[in-house]
């Protein structure tokens, strides 16, 4: 699963050859969720909240590199 970034422990991920929708992974140490690419919403899994607020930051100022990987890893 490639990293995207990491930030700090927080790492956003993706799979290649993943299922719909166009998602990425957000990964701690303690949490792993799933978060939709188009929404930002958590799809499943868990988070604790600074994690969570850090990696969403991270990824509505970064969206266009996320649908890029996406679409990369997922042709």
């Amino acid at each position: 699963m490639p990293t995207i970034v990491k930030l700090g422990n927080i790492a956003i991920r993706m799979f290649a050859k993943d299922h719909n929708p166009p998602h990425f992974h957000v990964v701690t140490p303690d949490h792993q969720a799933l978060v939709s690419i188009e929404t930002l919403e958590l799809m499943r899994g868990s988070m604790d909240r600074r994690s969570w607020e850090t990696a969403l930051e991270w990824a509505a100022a970064n969206r266009e590199i996320l649908e890029i990987e996406w679409n990369r890893l997922n042709d």
